[in-house]
């Protein structure tokens, strides 16, 4: 085996992650030189974003993910590590939890632990099902006006339950530095209100708000599409973006919504044991369903826009053998690929609530909680991946 050869492609792949070459021909070249198949040949990285012994780090997708170039911020939240079952999330709900972001500057590769003190719940706030104590802001009405377009403006949406309750939001002019709030959501005529961050910004002070809604039997969910055009101080109710669930315990909740390049919003939805697809070609105002992207999984989809037109669709794979998948379609979601494995080294089911971003030289990042064994902590990892290396059809 030509060792200098092999040497010279890998240095050619870190070259390839700035853009500088192809990354598609350094990687495969790389997989014929070294002769194995273990990696996939569009895995590029996997890369640990915040691990700690005896912890229990989870969720981002209710939490969010934001990019400006190679700087990418996300959310999720950090508790303790407590194996109660099998069964259930193994997070210690006895002991207090917190929500914290991660920040990247440099494409995904490495990653910095934030705690803004604006971000806190406000008192009496349970995050984990444990009270968070008093030092947080109270909940008020948002005075409005607020500058969508600002380039450095994210918003993060957050709960109280996933049944009912009263929802609350957080603005940032910053890139997520600083945060001001937390501002009461309406419950929007419903009997509760679960809010995960999922909007589009439509023009300066117009922005619209993709939440879960709890059924009228107050369990979950229904999404719902609302919207304000002054700045977030009012807040109108757009539609419902699919129907009610008929099952007492059946739910569709936790969407993740794109606007494609003719105005069309497609809405992704974790629906019961499937990932459905709902298009909007009004605005918001009305909805169809489009395809099922994925058909068997436990775990909220992660959907966004490539730069070449194609969607891609990411999630947790909650069956052995446990891991993070994707799919991509090059038709505006209608149809959709075979399985794209990211990853399949899962300890148990407890993982996935994956985010996804695109980096300027094309690489995907998606950002997910994983473990490795089921009797260890869960940490926040990430894939990086190129979606135009030798990918299932």
């Amino acid at each position: 085996m030509n060792r200098s050869l092999i040497e010279r492609c890998r240095n050619n792949l870190q070259r390839a992650r700035r853009g500088l070459v192809c990354v598609a021909t350094v990687q495969l070249l790389l997989l014929a030189l070294n002769g194995s198949a273990q990696t996939p040949p569009w895995v590029i990285k996997q890369v640990t974003v915040f691990q700690e012994a005896g912890r229990f780090a989870g969720w981002p997708a209710n939490h969010g993910v934001w990019s400006w170039g190679d700087e990418i911020l996300v959310g999720f939240e950090v508790g303790y590590f407590h194996r109660i079952s099998k069964d259930e999330h193994a997070i210690d709900y006895d002991r207090p939890a917190e929500h914290v972001l991660a920040r990247s500057r440099d494409g995904g590769e490495t990653w910095q632990l934030e705690k803004p003190e604006g971000l806190r719940p406000p008192p009496g706030e349970f995050v984990a099902g444990v009270p968070t104590g008093t030092d947080g802001k109270p909940l008020s009405d948002c005075p409005g006006g607020i500058d969508f377009t600002n380039p450095d403006f994210i918003l993060a949406a957050r709960m109280t339950s996933v049944d009912a309750g009263q929802s609350r939001f957080y603005t940032s002019q910053d890139r997520g530095h600083r945060w001001d709030g937390p501002f009461k959501l309406p419950d929007f005529g419903q009997t509760g209100i679960a809010a995960r961050t999922d909007y589009l910004i439509n023009g300066q002070h117009d922005l619209t708000l993709f939440l879960t809604a709890a059924k009228r039997n107050r369990l979950e969910g229904r999404v719902i599409c609302v919207r304000t055009r002054d700045g977030a101080k009012t807040w109108d109710f757009e539609s419902f973006v699919c129907p009610e669930p008929k099952g007492k315990k059946d739910y569709a909740i936790m969407p993740s919504s794109v606007r494609l390049a003719d105005g069309t919003i497609l809405t992704a939805i974790r629906y019961n044991q499937r990932n459905d697809l709902y298009a909007s070609h009004d605005d918001g105002r009305s909805w169809q369903f489009l395809s099922r992207p994925v058909p068997k999984v436990e775990n909220p989809p992660s959907l966004i826009r490539l730069k070449d037109g194609r969607l891609a669709i990411t999630y947790g794979h909650r069956f052995k053998p446990f891991g993070v998948r994707a799919r991509l379609s090059g038709d505006q979601g209608k149809t959709w690929s075979k399985e794209i494995v990211l990853r399949d080294d899962g300890g148990c089911w407890d993982l996935g609530y994956p985010r996804t971003v695109q980096r300027p030289d094309g690489m995907l990042v998606t950002i997910y909680y994983y473990n490795e064994n089921e009797n260890r902590e869960r940490f926040i990892g990430a894939t990086l991946w190129n979606a135009g290396v030798g990918l299932p059809k």
